[in-house]
């Protein structure tokens, strides 16, 4: 059985010893980001911030690790992605929540309305403000009135306004353009702190036509049960912790960023849409969830891995079902270095896939397909087949002028330029045979697994 909300997780961690209580104050400004950076270089569990300064509680780092990750999907890493794929190809659609959802056990409208009195960390010393981090925004098509849902950042203006981020080619961003066009303004909902597999599956990628709430219900094989918000006809999850509604319209703007983001590097600060929050609500008791972004591996990363992997891997398989495994490395921000696994029908036919996935989504800027014997979550078996398995002046290539990955700092004016390397050995032809000593893996040897 998926676990239903945030604190169905929050339990299964701590039973696990996967979630420590800070029961001490520690500062929203940068303290919070430092405790978060220690547990995640240490592959630690979640932490509850129980003394944050307000009348809630924080969370974060939930989804800190690799570990962690899996035990929200319920899988091994023999599994994951045959789970993950069936899930996507099996949608389910929500349902509406009978009788008062408990996002709305507490309503603050008009006067009431103020974000500050939750704990929004100031994550990096040059950030532009707090941010939240770890909401997902449900937003809708204005013409189609398909609901999307997504992970974007917003920035704490002041009581009842938020500074918009979301990337133009994203569907948020393409949703507020499309209200602008329309002359009108966009309602959206800010929802903070969810299930486990609705969060994981804001990262799927899948089409503009795509009901995302279809995919949260293959996710967690049950429907995701929703409520209409209080202030818009927006539904949201019933069972989330805080719900900020708001409108957004692109013509109103203020400075927002700078904020220390998943490539590793600030994005400076520039005039941004403003939110207008039109009403909060929450869960008696509700708990606020933080998210640690910047410099690789962050939890931002590990959110995004395993999603990320299994649609790219749904994608390039219809293609080339040769094709077992995709791994997109979290030192390249989950979106710009990208190893594929893969058994080559025919002379070239990596390198086909290679450009596939270039011309994918993520616009990465290195490509590598390496034979199935490579582990490609093995960052020095990669690196042996492209010492060993390569001839440079035949098997590297350059595309120019490809889409680059949001947010990249160093690009030619909005455009890039992508390197294939096929690291797979050569088609038709005799290879030495690998040497290699055969079953220490299962060989036992007490000796050492006594020290």
């Amino acid at each position: 059985m998926p676990y239903q909300d945030l604190r169905a997780f929050l339990t299964a961690l701590k039973n696990a010893g996967e979630l420590v209580d800070i029961d001490r104050p520690v500062a929203l400004k940068y303290d919070v980001a430092k405790a978060l950076a220690k547990a995640s270089s240490m592959q630690g569990p979640a932490l509850m911030f129980k003394q944050t300064g307000t009348d809630f509680p924080l969370v974060a780092g939930v989804y800190g690790n690799r570990r962690l990750a899996l035990m929200a999907f319920e899988a091994s890493e023999k599994t994951i992605h045959e789970k993950v794929l069936k899930a996507i190809n099996n949608p389910i659609a929500p349902v509406d929540l009978k009788g008062k959802p408990p996002c709305q056990e507490v309503v603050l409208t008009g006067d009431a309305i103020d974000v500050t009195k939750l704990p929004v960390p100031i994550y990096s010393p040059k950030d532009g403000g707090p941010y939240i981090t770890a909401g997902i925004v449900v937003s809708e098509n204005p013409e189609t009135g398909i609901p999307d849902i997504g992970n974007y950042r917003f920035q704490v203006h002041g009581p009842k306004e938020l500074g918009v981020f979301s990337a133009p080619n994203h569907r948020f961003g393409k949703n507020m353009a499309h209200a602008t066009q329309m002359g009108k303004q966009l309602h959206g909902a800010l929802v903070i702190g969810v299930d486990p597999l609705t969060m994981y599956s804001c990262q799927v990628q899948s089409s503009d036509s795509t009901n995302d709430w279809f995919v949260a219900g293959g996710l967690r094989g049950s429907p995701v049960e929703l409520a209409k918000a209080i202030s818009n006809d927006m539904k949201v999850p019933a069972l989330a912790e805080i719900v900020i509604e708001f409108t957004v319209d692109t013509n109103d703007q203020k400075v927002e960023g700078p904020l220390g983001e998943y490539t590793g590097y600030y994005t400076p600060a520039s005039p941004k849409p403003v939110a207008k929050i039109t009403a909060i609500t929450h869960r008696t008791g509700a708990i606020f969830q933080g998210l640690l972004t910047g410099k690789p591996i962050t939890e931002n990363h590990v959110l995004k891995q395993i999603p990320f992997e299994s649609s790219i891997l749904r994608q390039l398989q219809a293609q080339f079902p040769t094709i077992s495994d995709v791994s997109i490395n979290s030192s390249g921000g989950v979106q710009v270095y990208v190893v594929i696994a893969m058994k080559p029908r025919y002379e070239g036919e990596a390198r086909h896939a290679i450009l596939a996935a270039m011309a994918g989504n993520l616009h990465p800027k290195w490509v590598i397909a390496v034979d199935p014997d490579i582990d490609i979550r093995n960052s020095a078996e990669v690196e042996w087949a492209q010492s060993f398995r390569v001839k440079p002046s035949e098997d590297v290539f350059i595309v120019d002028r490809t889409a680059t990955a949001p947010l990249d700092p160093y690009t030619n004016g909005g455009y890039s330029s992508s390197v294939g390397i096929d690291a797979t050995k050569p088609f038709g032809a005799e290879f030495p045979e690998v040497s290699e000593v055969p079953g220490w893996r299962e060989f036992d040897l007490p000796e050492i697994a006594k020290q």
